[in-house]
């Protein structure tokens, strides 16, 4: 198998599980060098880390912070930079979900949701595209929601949230473009994580009826959507969001 980010070193958000875990995965497979954030140090967390860096000869080097915490952001955004290596991609996955009717959202539900969708991305990004800019080079992946372009009922908040991720992510494209460094989203429709726990039966036997493919999304669709928008062969590609849905109508 060609290893599609052999040498490249990336950082990936949201890792401890879900798609941010299977990208870690697909990434690693695939030659890449990792920095994987997550919350919280965990036992397990550590002992996947270190079986995957040994499985595939690759650098994987833990990250811990929490995302609404302005100075462990800046504290790992140090230890990452104390490496002195060039960052190829940043793929800003973490992210929460939140579904309520309009007018039964909280505003703290409100300022937590956006606070952790799109401040805290926006801001991380904002200092690992200072680290891009030294070398000419970089892709970032924003992991975004078709819910931020369709906008479903019991989704206004999170669905606002996203869209927001989809609109800085293409003023970033065509501000850095020149740069060298792209910038892309995914929109993953339905997929088979621990955020489904948010959503009833009935809701998502509906969703499965209304895709084209009539089933959920894995996270490996996710991370084999991400490790082509951070590879070269979307080296032409920027500015775009890519939904990974199962054509949801």
């Amino acid at each position: 198998m060609e290893k599609l980010l052999l040498g490249k070193n990336a950082i990936i958000t949201g890792c401890a599980r879900g798609m941010g875990h299977k990208m870690m995965e697909v990434f690693a497979e695939h030659g890449a060098n990792l920095w994987v954030c997550a919350r919280k140090q965990t036992e397990q967390f550590e002992h996947n880390v270190k079986d995957l860096s040994e499985k595939h000869q690759v650098n994987i080097i833990p990250i811990y912070f929490e995302l609404t915490d302005g100075e462990a952001m800046k504290l790992a955004v140090k230890q990452i930079m104390s490496f002195k290596q060039p960052i190829d991609i940043l793929v800003n996955n973490a992210g929460i979900t939140y579904n309520a009717l309009f007018q039964m959202s909280t505003i703290d539900q409100i300022h937590h949701t956006l606070e952790v969708n799109f401040v805290a991305p926006f801001l991380f990004t904002q200092y690992i595209v200072k680290l891009m800019l030294r070398h000419g080079h970089g892709s970032i992946v924003n992991i975004a929601s078709s819910a931020g372009q369709d906008g479903n009922s019991g989704r206004s908040v999170y669905g606002a949230s996203k869209a927001a991720v989809i609109c800085a992510t293409q003023a970033l494209s065509e501000e850095l473009g020149n740069k060298g460094i792209r910038a892309n989203v995914i929109a993953p429709g339905i997929t088979q994580t621990d955020m489904l726990s948010s959503m009833t039966d009935e809701v998502i036997q509906e969703t499965v009826r209304n895709t084209d493919m009539k089933r959920l999304g894995e996270p490996l669709d996710i991370a084999n959507a991400a490790l082509f928008l951070a590879s070269d062969l979307s080296s032409y590609i920027t500015g775009q969001v890519l939904r990974v849905d199962g054509c949801l109508q």
